[in-house]
């Protein structure tokens, strides 16, 4: 809102209004001030849920300084999602389809996460909504972002274009003058990282480029209900989740203002997305609401933030990744929380296996998700193929590492766009 205000003023001459046309000012301004709400108001939102016994449900799994953590404030998410709206309903551009669509994301998956939430309070166990109703929610949002990007005729891109000067024998890269309606998107390891989705539906002759967007939905429906699940399963340490998720962010909003931006767009060879530079105002707010909401959720946590923020976290570095077609990349850069998923698949599958062969049911791992695995000693009497590490790891000292792998990740994802 007051981006319009600050328009209107620029509009009659008013001295630095025009400091709002400048995406990393009003991005600057939106971490700035999320960070501020996450810090001063988050305290009374958490003094707010220890008074309403909103506590966290703790199943004893024997795991060291767990029963410690039982009744701490959950529903935490609330005070990031706040911290992320009010910053981008005043520095963002409303009108941005970008925006819009981060923000109705924001609300969907946080209102899903909420309602899991307030069943696990209401009935006092850890089951919570239905798995099915998460996924029913999380497969709608894939079906709106799919479609609008579809549909929207403001989602555009700009394909990059190589040539080779003969004179000065240099590769050069130019962006096509026209914006066109495509499902492109950025593939890693490949000398042209664009990717068509209507490749694969060739064989539909005249129809592959609307054959092209329906594998694009259907990927955009995985990619969404993947990652919000996987940052769910990786919010059960103090700190790890939103630790790893910040540092994704940071990541995240960096390709969003390269893509945004034709000339970095040129000299990177990706294509260029004309108005999802506005997209670096929500991550800015996002940053600031992470880093803010780490105050109070490192070890030991003060608060958690339930489903209502790890859905919420999940669903929206998985929206940003593909409003700046960069979905391919996120095994890359989100590889903790697959992983993490990963893990509670295979240990599953493999103990219904053993247990339908043998009539006893083997584990891979001590204990899934995969960060419970470290915090158990080995040779603990649970029957897991991988015993390692035989002593418990200290559950700072795994979210630390967590973090470190993060960093190492984010970095190999932007060696991609140069690896070909």
């Amino acid at each position: 809102m007051l981006y319009y205000l600050f328009d209107y003023l620029s509009d009659v001459g008013f001295p630095g209004a025009r400091l709002m046309d400048y995406i990393t000012f009003r991005s600057g301004a939106a971490l700035l001030l999320s960070l501020f709400i996450a810090l001063v108001f988050g305290r009374k939102i958490i003094d707010r849920l220890q008074l309403m016994q909103v506590g966290e449900i703790i199943r004893d799994l024997g795991l060291e300084g767990q029963m410690q953590k039982k009744g701490t404030p959950t529903m935490g998410g609330v005070i990031i999602i706040i911290s992320i709206l009010v910053p981008c309903l005043l520095f963002g551009d409303l009108s941005n389809i970008y925006m819009i669509l981060m923000l109705m994301s924001t609300l969907w998956l946080g209102t899903l996460g909420f309602m899991d939430d307030w069943l696990k309070i209401k009935h006092h166990n850890k089951d919570g909504m239905s798995g099915k109703f998460k996924i029913v929610g999380q497969v709608g949002l894939g079906l709106i972002v799919g479609l609008s990007m579809y549909l929207s005729p403001e989602i555009v891109m700009r394909e990059n274009v190589e040539s080779v000067d003969v004179e000065n024998s240099e590769l050069v890269v130019t962006h096509r003058q026209e914006d066109i309606k495509s499902a492109q998107t950025t593939i890693p390891f490949v000398k042209n990282n664009n990717f068509d989705y209507s490749y694969l539906t060739g064989w539909m002759g005249r129809y592959a480029a609307n054959g092209g967007w329906i594998v694009f939905v259907l990927v955009t429906i995985f990619v969404i209900s993947a990652t919000s699940n996987g940052a769910n399963l990786t919010d059960g340490l103090d700190g790890l989740c939103t630790g790893v998720s910040a540092i994704i962010c940071v990541a995240l909003a960096i390709m969003a203002y390269l893509g945004g931006h034709i000339i970095y767009s040129s000299y990177l060879n990706i294509m260029y997305i004309p108005g999802s530079s506005e997209l670096v105002v929500f991550m800015a707010a996002f940053i600031g609401a992470l880093v803010g909401f780490l105050w109070y959720n490192a070890y030991p946590a003060q608060v958690f933030m339930g489903d209502t923020g790890s859905l919420t976290i999940g669903g929206i570095i998985a929206v940003f990744a593909i409003l700046i077609r960069k979905e391919l990349l996120i095994p890359i850069l989100c590889a903790i929380f697959f992983v993490e998923d990963l893990s509670v698949m295979l240990q599953v599958a493999y103990f219904k296996y053993t247990k339908r062969r043998t009539g006893t049911g083997r584990r891979i791992f001590k204990m899934t998700p995969l960060h419970h695995h470290f915090q158990k000693p080995g040779n603990s009497g649970i029957d897991a193929i991988l015993q390692a590490p035989l002593r418990a790891v200290p559950e700072s000292k795994i979210v630390t590492r967590f973090w470190i792998i993060a960093i190492f990740l984010a970095a190999v994802t932007f060696v991609t766009l140069k690896i070909r």
